[in-house]
């Protein structure tokens, strides 16, 4: 951390850029907290750095003496300070990641590269524009509590993240560097952790600047962008949701009042959009009617405008977007209650919705491209276009979510109270099926103003009625879909159905109609190998036919990733989504019906993370059809979205991969495919048996899990609205997934990413059909290596030292023993079937990040470990808590996809 050199080469790598503002950040700390401090926190630097160059005993033991020395004060103000270079190095990264250097628009991850690629299959681009004409690409962002950091962090890393992307094309670097000292100090005195638990209106607030910042004006971009390289329109084909604020599965503080707020803030945002590039196409518009011909239309739209004022007499461009401006002005107010910012003087109408805005705004286009040929209408003008056409009023559509145990409830008390049937949670599946379809069937709704109904019922039809408001008040996209958990029969399905039709969502007749799609989620391996023949008897039912055919034949089935890994270990979850979805897709093709699939994904590789570009592609053949969603959760919205950079990236990279999963040949010989499943459905029985043998079927592995990891610490973090446990119980069956997978990454074991695949790759005995799976199968190869990256990030002799705050010794033995000698088979297997010498061999620049972060991230476990000790003892000191909460923060900023 030597004095900051002030002008550099142009080009600086990830490496140059992190020590650059880790540069700084010494500077800042030695500025603000003396050099004492900076002089402590750079000894333990230089012994971490010292122990990953030249590992040994007598380094390793001053790195501990070091450690051991700090006093309370001193360890929190270190804690923070390789907190605080975690971020910057995220930084750095990202930027890289989100640069474009030569040539790699040829890779098969951007739309060149994609395009180029399926021309050598014989793909025409007429084809691949007809297939995103009619395609759903959609990333839906959920509030699933692992991101750790504060808005007000996120703040200044974002305005680091800016300063950074300037300096690097500036060639009088000193000012730039002054901001970015500035910034760094703020990020340096800014409270890491937050002082009161999120509310979903803090969630809600998160994502919507996420959306308005870099989706808002990305999407039109890469829309035009895909029109360009194919030369034909390719519709809106991306299209994002959320689940914030509407997603109340197991969580009591989403009510109708969030759903509300959550799309009043969308549209708000929306419209302010809007108003800003017309206001600004008005100032750039300024042609003259005595210089420029216009069309009628035009002409009429700039005389009902409304707008008098003498200096614009003469420009009718100007007049006419006067009129779409005070027609969207009315728009918002009356769409979000709120006036916008910057008022019109005209008096208009508000627009009835976003197809009337586009009618006009096409006006204006045609006026130009008639007089004056594509190059006047400008970038602006198109891009506003298509932003409308993306984003309605409503920005993004908002999924419901609820359990299906809470549906059958609220149904139960619904029938009960009507007097159509006393007990309707006796009945089995079958006859609550035909049940549901009598009274789908009937005019009639169930609900009486006179019946006392319970809280839970009260809410749900309150929630309900609240996005039958937002249809009327923003347009049926506004709310999509409604997400069953744990799915397990038909009934689950016309349950949500039946509540719907209570509110006038689903509107009963001959041919019955919803505007809101009921999307079954499987989660467990159980529900994942049933979900075939749930779907199968779903969709022989003619309202099911009736409501998909309503919708362009289109049925939308959610896969979870989470659950499934919790229940049957990493290999068996991601063999049972594959299985399940292609079997899906075999039950849709029977049925003549399109499936969406909406991948219920999480950041880490133990709930469905790693590459999109490679999760895309590895699914099974025909289970794509240009349509998917898949959920954005956590600390990954910022690692993919955070910069308009990286989220053009990031959907370019999800659309190269839509494309290149619906319209190349598959890469698998079918006759390779046939034996390759054969040897993975063996590989899952022998890696589950291994998996809950540990999990489920060792005594006393709870205890040893709540004792050597921080699951009971991280509860205490105020990082979410939603409760860590479904229940009061503490078993595991009941947790949450995000903490469950989120403390073992912090004890760095990183057990639901690979443990039970070393047993059962070591038990195979075709070694030899294994590397060929690898070589020839996407699916077997993505797997493989999502789980490298999680051995790369896991560290057993660090996980040992959390196994010491087990107290049972024998307990302590036996679990950490088969961990242990699980890891090392699961490693050394690996290695056997890719050739590689290295977990990583084959991505030299994730191993080298990761190397250069692991310095960083080591003494921060250590030092966790030794506060929880202290703290479960029962020391009562504010800092020892304080301490545990950011090194958690900071173990999660180094790994970055840690939830």
């Amino acid at each position: 951390m030597s004095p900051v050199p002030l002008r550099q080469p142009a080009m600086l790598s990830d490496r140059d850029e992190v020590r650059h503002l880790g540069r700084l950040l010494g500077d800042v700390i030695r500025d603000f907290d003396g050099k004492a401090a900076f002089d402590t926190i750079e000894a333990l630097r230089q012994a971490s750095v010292a122990v990953h160059r030249d590992d040994g005993p007598e380094r390793r033991a001053e790195l501990a003496r070091l450690l051991a020395g700090l006093s309370l004060d001193d360890a929190v103000r270190f804690i923070r300070g390789f907190l605080n270079f975690s971020l910057l190095a995220n930084i750095a990264e990202d930027r890289q990641t989100g640069l474009v250097p030569e040539g790699a628009e040829k890779r098969p991850e951007r739309l060149e590269g994609a395009l180029d690629e399926l021309a050598r299959h014989g793909v025409a681009p007429g084809e691949v524009a007809a297939t995103l004409a009619g395609a759903l690409i959609s990333p839906v962002l959920t509030a699933h509590p692992t991101e750790v950091r504060r808005k007000s962090v996120i703040d200044r890393e974002s305005a680091i993240a800016e300063l950074v992307a300037r300096r690097a094309a500036a060639a009088d670097r000193q000012a730039i560097d002054s901001e970015l000292y500035r910034q760094i100090a703020l990020l340096w005195q800014t409270r890491p952790l937050r002082a009161v638990r999120l509310l979903v209106v803090d969630e809600i607030a998160n994502a919507l600047s996420v959306m308005r910042d870099n989706l808002l004006p990305v999407l039109p971009a890469l829309h035009r962008r895909a029109e360009t390289l194919l030369g034909a329109d390719v519709g809106s084909f991306l299209k994002p949701g959320s689940w914030i604020g509407g997603d109340r599965d197991g969580n009591p503080f989403v009510t109708a009042e969030t759903l509300r707020t959550a799309l009043a803030g969308q549209a708000r945002a929306a419209l302010q959009y809007y108003l800003g590039e017309v206001h600004r196409l008005g100032a750039e518009l300024s042609i003259s009617a005595s210089i420029a011909r216009i069309t009628p239309e035009l002409a009429a739209l700039a005389d009902d405008s409304g707008d008098e004022s003498p200096h614009r007499q003469d420009e009718p461009y100007r007049r006419a977007l006067s009129g779409i401006y005070a027609r969207l002005a009315e728009t918002h107010a009356e769409r979000t209650g709120t006036r916008p910012p910057r008022a019109s003087a005209l008096i208009a109408e508000s627009y009835p919705g976003p197809g009337a805005l586009v009618a006009d705004l096409e006006v204006v286009r045609a006026s130009l491209v008639a007089h004056g040929g594509e190059r006047l209408v400008g970038n602006r003008l198109d891009d506003l276009i298509r932003a409308v056409g993306i984003f309605g009023f409503h920005l993004a559509s908002l999924d419901m979510r609820q359990n299906s145990g809470v549906h059958r409830a609220v149904v139960a008390e619904l029938l009960r109270e009507a007097g159509v049937c006393p007990d309707y949670e006796a009945l089995g599946p079958d006859e609550r099926t035909e049940l549901l379809r009598r009274e789908l069937a009937h005019r009639r709704l169930l609900g009486s103003p006179f019946a006392d109904y319970s809280e839970v019922t009260q809410s749900e039809l309150a929630i309900l009625r609240a996005a039958a408001e937002a249809h009327a008040r923003y347009g049926p996209a506004a709310v999509r879909n409604y997400v069953i958990s744990h799915s397990t029969c038909v009934a689950d399905l016309f349950e949500v159905y039946l509540l719907l039709k209570e509110v006038g969502l689903y509107r009963p007749g001959d041919v019955p109609a919803c505007d809101v799609m009921v999307s079954p989620l499987f989660e467990t391996i159980e529900d994942l190998e049933a979900a075939p023949a749930v779907m199968r008897a779903f969709l022989a039912m003619p309202e099911s036919r009736a409501l998909a055919d309503a919708r362009g034949g289109v049925q939308e089935v959610m896969i979870g990733y989470s659950d499934s890994n919790k229940d049957g270990g990493y290999l068996t979850s991601s063999w049972a989504l594959f299985e399940a979805s292609r079997a899906l897709a075999d039950v849709f093709a029977d049925a003549g019906i399109r499936l969406q699939l909406f991948h219920g994904r999480g950041g880490t590789v133990g709930r469905g993370g790693g590459s999109a570009f490679a999760g895309i592609r590895a699914q099974p053949p025909g289970t794509v059809g240009a349509r998917i969603r898949i959920t954005e959760q956590g600390e990954v919205i910022a690692s993919k979205y955070g910069t308009p950079a990286l989220a053009a990236l990031s959907l370019e990279t999800m659309t190269s991969a839509t494309l290149l999963a619906t319209l190349a040949p598959p890469e698998t010989d079918p006759a390779d495919l046939a034996r390759f499943r054969a040897a993975m459905e063996m590989l899952s029985g022998s890696a589950r048996a291994a998996y809950r043998g540990l999990v489920y079927e060792t005594p006393g592995f709870n205890t040893y899990f709540r004792a050597a990891t921080p699951v009971g610490e991280i509860a205490e973090l105020k990082i979410g609205s939603r409760p860590s446990s479904r229940t009061k119980s503490d078993r595991i069956e009941d947790l949450r997934a995000i903490p469950w997978v989120f403390s073992w990454s912090q004890a760095r074991v990183m057990l639901p990413g690979w443990f039970g695949v070393g047993a059962a790759l070591i038990g195979f005995s075709d070694k030899g059909l294994l590397r060929a799976m690898n070589a020839q199968w996407p699916f077997f190869a993505a797997t493989l290596s999502n789980m490298a990256m999680v051995l790369a990030k896991s560290d057993i002799a660090i996980a040992a030292l959390y196994s010491e705050l087990v107290e049972d010794e024998a307990l302590r033995a036996e679990v950490f023993g088969t961990i242990s000698a699980g890891w090392k088979r699961t490693h050394d297997s690996l290695l056997e079937i890719t050739g590689k010498t290295d977990v990583l061999g084959d991505d030299p620049v994730l191993a080298r990040r990761i190397r250069m972060r692991l310095p960083y991230i080591e003494p921060l476990n250590a030092l966790q470990v030794e506060l929880i000790r202290r703290y479960r003892r029962g020391e009562t000191d504010a800092r020892v808590r304080e301490g545990i909460h950011l090194t958690i923060n900071g173990i999660a900023a180094g790994l970055r996809n840690s939830g």
